[in-house]
């Protein structure tokens, strides 16, 4: 069973469909670990494994945007991020195995390890990558490959009222687990916060379980993708829409949403690393088998072991891992298809 919401509301259901390709629900795992403190337990969301395709948090906004997209008739998607997006990545491998062409708007940003693998699988998908930034009139770029195409637009991260939906249905998800005695309760929900999308979602479903856990959303981005009166919008949205739907669900859920910010780990902007998020991922590594990036769960690591080295945590906390641990497509001939990247790209191969 994966549509917790939509059994819970039935109402819903009929209205607002979802394509189910997500492997749901995802496991939760328990670490016992040793600290300065003394002993404490994490709870994992293994949301890494949303798909055996490409996992990570995405996967659940997509299944409710793909469905939008069918019911349109489109044949094609479009998203934006940078050219280390996983979310655009996802959606072009999505898109692949539903039949639909896609297009990535891909802006510069601060060179990682893992972005020549991220653009050589584009390739290997056949994604249409257009370059987007300094320079470049987006009006007029925008105009060339979404008109007359039956393009459906996913937005940044995926994070409109609807991928937010995703993660309402998610928060009833860990509502059954913790039913099911899967795991107790958790005081706290550690969840990386780029697009907001995800976090909104999140609270808003743990708020309509009537759960009383906190979400300690850390950002990872610039405050013009991250900020809390956009937050606000897009929870107000999502409530707002979801209640025209099916009026047993609040209109005014937000209200009690349960979210604290964080800005302290942002490490300086998106893409920048800093000694505590390089010592978190190594620490999951370690001591969880878990593997991080330096992005986003890479410093939502560092936030949750800061607070327990201080004694600030929760009693028990719960960490949402969204980075995929599925393999990301290998092209066979991956320096003779690079040709077919825009000019600039090139540099993230030397």
């Amino acid at each position: 069973m994966s549509d917790h919401l939509g059994n819970a509301y039935p109402g819903l259901a009929g209205e607002l469909r979802k394509r189910s390709f997500a492997s749901l629900p995802t496991p939760v795992s328990h670490h016992e670990l040793e600290l300065a403190g003394g002993s404490r337990t994490i709870l994992v969301k293994h949301d890494d494994q949303t798909s055996p395709i490409y996992g990570g948090n995405k996967i659940r906004k997509l299944e409710y945007i793909f469905q939008r997209a069918k019911e349109r008739n489109a044949r094609r998607v479009a998203t934006f991020g940078t050219v280390g997006s996983n979310h655009a990545l996802a959606t072009a491998i999505i898109a692949k195995s539903l039949g639909f062409g896609c297009t990535c708007f891909l802006a510069h940003q601060k060179p990682t390890a893992n972005i020549p693998g991220i653009l050589d699988a584009h390739l290997t998908l056949g994604t249409e990558l257009v370059h987007v930034g300094g320079g470049v009139n987006r009006l007029d770029v925008y105009r060339r490959y979404l008109q007359n195409r039956k393009v459906w637009v996913i937005p940044l991260g995926g994070s409109s009222w609807l991928g937010a939906v995703g993660f309402v249905n998610a928060g009833m998800e860990i509502a059954a687990q913790i039913a099911a005695g899967e795991l107790d309760t958790p005081d706290r929900i550690y969840m990386a916060n780029g697009t907001m999308g995800s976090v909104a979602g999140l609270a808003l479903g743990l708020a309509l379980a009537g759960l009383p856990t906190e979400i300690h959303a850390v950002r990872i981005t610039e405050t013009r993708y991250a900020n809390w009166k956009g937050m606000l919008r897009l929870m107000n949205k999502t409530a707002s829409l979801l209640n025209r739907i099916d009026p047993s669900i609040p209109a005014n859920l937000a209200e009690r949403c349960r979210i604290v910010w964080r800005d302290d780990f942002v490490a300086g902007g998106y893409a920048n690393v800093d000694d505590a998020t390089l010592r978190a991922v190594e620490f999951a590594k370690d001591t969880m088998d878990l593997t991080l990036e330096t992005t986003y769960t890479g410093k939502t690591m560092a936030a949750l072991l800061h607070d327990l080295d201080t004694n600030r945590a929760g009693g028990l906390n719960l960490f949402w891992n969204t980075y995929s641990s599925s393999a990301i497509p290998v092209p066979r001939n991956a320096r003779s298809q690079r040709a077919n990247l825009p000019n600039s790209f090139a540099r993230y191969f030397t």
